[in-house]
């Protein structure tokens, strides 16, 4: 009670008072340390003591509790230390605000005792978190949707209902933030567990952490509960956690001039003249006809339907009225989606360009083009959506009289497709972001890999990676056909690729267990 007295008045000083104090504090605090472990080792001259003492304890007890006390010596110096600092760095803010005759003097202390009675607020605000989350008590929810469970952990791997993009119920914590955040929550709760006034063997130590469980509300906070061993036999101690979420803070306010940003969508190609007819037909209503700020580069590989190509790309030149809206490069080798990508990129002779990395399956929005523009900031993002893929519709729409057009199609629902999180290939990013990064790896031939290591070169840069699911980009359903000479690894990627991407898997139930269905169709109409 005579403490809170104290601080309380202390937190009224004036700045210039209460600065002294703090140097005197400190001064004093080192001081009391040097006499105390001085008195320690120095101790008693009577040898009788001496001798009772070491009967009672051993040396290493001595040079434990010296420790011990060397450490909370030192932290309450190094915080004093950093109350002075902040202390100084306030009241030099201060001073440079009334130099400048933004604040008269009187006002100073009356501001910094307002910063003070701010942090009190904010302690007030985060407690208040605690009680809106379910934490002490129990909350009524509608139904069991709303309900959010815990995930488990343990000191070598994680249990979770959200599996990411690893698909793995179980795993090694592998995210840096993750697994920081975890480590955090088990020593301070070993921090309250050893500060406590409860009467045990020994000192908790990561080594008697059993499980945790964690989950987060969105607008409170992360709860943590934690399991210990004790030194006691048959005795657990569980340590119950909170960390709040604070208020919402500005980070940045900024306006993005779209009107002018013209995207080179880069197209590698080679055969597939269906899905490039239907690509083409989206390409003249969405970008020439509607959004105009977008130019197409085909990058082509062999002969066969080359001229095909050609035609179509004249033929709508001559619709729309835009001769120049493409470039066509013809490639006469095998196929590399990466060689195609880069090759056209690099043709691009008008500056700096937004580019969108593009496969003829592909079928986008004016909205998406939009996103594109604003979410893509040279040398600071680069954006990577989550598409949607669309599954084979003879499978969707097999319960119906007939599969509806494509557009009626685009629909984000769980029975029509999925996200696919684990598909890189179409990104927006700047031509000299590209560059700088040092593009693909032309190395990679065939299908699939040279954009999961041109995404990684941007994750391990200082450009932030914007990943996100968006409704206005889908993939459209085509038969998969994997190339027995394709690598290894390759293979694998295709045939997985393939799997996940014909039904859902309540629909491939369906299909797999369809004689029973129809078996059990048959006994209810006898």
């Amino acid at each position: 009670m005579f403490a809170s007295m104290i601080l309380s008045k202390f937190k009224h000083l004036p700045l210039s008072t209460r600065i002294p104090i703090l140097l005197f504090l400190l001064g004093l605090a080192v001081f009391t340390s040097l006499h105390y472990l001085n008195c320690k080792v120095g101790g008693s001259n009577d040898p009788q003591s001496r001798q009772a003492v070491m009967d009672y304890q051993d040396k290493d007890y001595y040079l434990t509790l010296l420790n011990e006390r060397e450490e909370q010596h030192k932290q309450y110096v190094t915080s004093l230390k950093k109350q002075i600092s902040e202390l100084k760095l306030e009241l030099a803010r201060r001073t440079e605000k009334i130099n400048k005759g933004a604040q008269p003097v009187n006002d100073v202390v009356q501001v910094f005792d307002d910063h003070v009675n701010d942090n009190d607020d904010l302690n007030d605000y985060l407690q208040q978190q605690i009680d809106k989350a379910e934490v002490r008590h129990g909350f009524r929810v509608r139904n069991e949707y709303e309900i959010i469970p815990f995930n488990m952990f343990t000191p070598q791997r994680i249990y979770q209902l959200e599996m990411g993009l690893y698909r793995h119920p179980e795993e090694k914590p592998t995210r840096k933030d993750k697994k920081d955040e975890l480590i955090e929550a088990v020593e301070y709760a070993l921090e309250l567990l050893n500060g406590q006034k409860v009467k045990e063997s020994k000192q908790f130590t990561v080594n008697d952490f059993v499980e945790g469980l964690y989950r987060t509300e969105r607008n409170t906070g992360t709860q943590y509960e934690l399991f210990f061993r004790s030194g006691v036999s048959g005795r657990i101690h569980r340590m119950e956690i909170f960390r709040p979420f604070g208020p919402l803070l500005r980070v940045n306010s900024e306006v993005f001039e779209t009107s002018k940003t013209t995207i080179n969508i880069i197209l590698p190609l080679a055969g597939r003249m269906e899905a490039f007819r239907i690509f083409m037909q989206n390409f003249r209503e969405v970008g020439l006809k509607h959004d105009r700020r977008v130019f197409l580069t085909v990058v082509y590989f062999g002969q066969e339907h080359l001229q095909e190509v050609e035609n179509t790309l004249e033929s709508i030149a001559r619709e729309t009225g835009q001769r120049s809206y493409y470039k066509l490069i013809a490639l006469n080798e095998e196929f590399s989606r990466g060689k195609g990508l880069e090759v056209g990129a690099k043709a691009w002779d008008k500056g700096n360009v937004l580019l969108f990395f593009c496969d003829v399956d592909i079928w986008f929005t004016m909205d998406f083009l939009d996103r594109c523009r604003y979410s893509t900031v040279a040398g600071k993002k680069v954006f990577y959506p989550i598409l949607f893929s669309l599954y084979n519709p003879s499978i969707v729409y097999a319960q119906e009289s007939r599969i509806p057009p494509l557009e009626q199609q685009l629909t984000v629902k769980k029975d029509t497709g999925f996200w696919r999180d684990f598909g890189f290939g179409m990104t927006c990013q700047y031509l000299s972001d590209f560059l700088n990064i040092g593009g693909f790896d032309l190395d990679i031939k065939g299908w699939g890999g040279e954009d999961v290591s041109l995404y990684r070169k941007y994750v391990s840069s200082n450009l932030i990676v914007i990943r996100v699911p968006v409704k206005g980009l889908f993939h459209l359903y085509h038969e998969k056909t994997c190339d027995v000479t394709l690598s290894e690894e390759q293979y694998r990627m295709c045939i997985q690729s393939k799997a996940v991407g014909e039904a859902s898997h309540a629909q491939l139930g369906m299909l797999a267990f369809k004689e029973e269905v129809q078996a059990h169709k048959a006994s209810r109409k006898h």
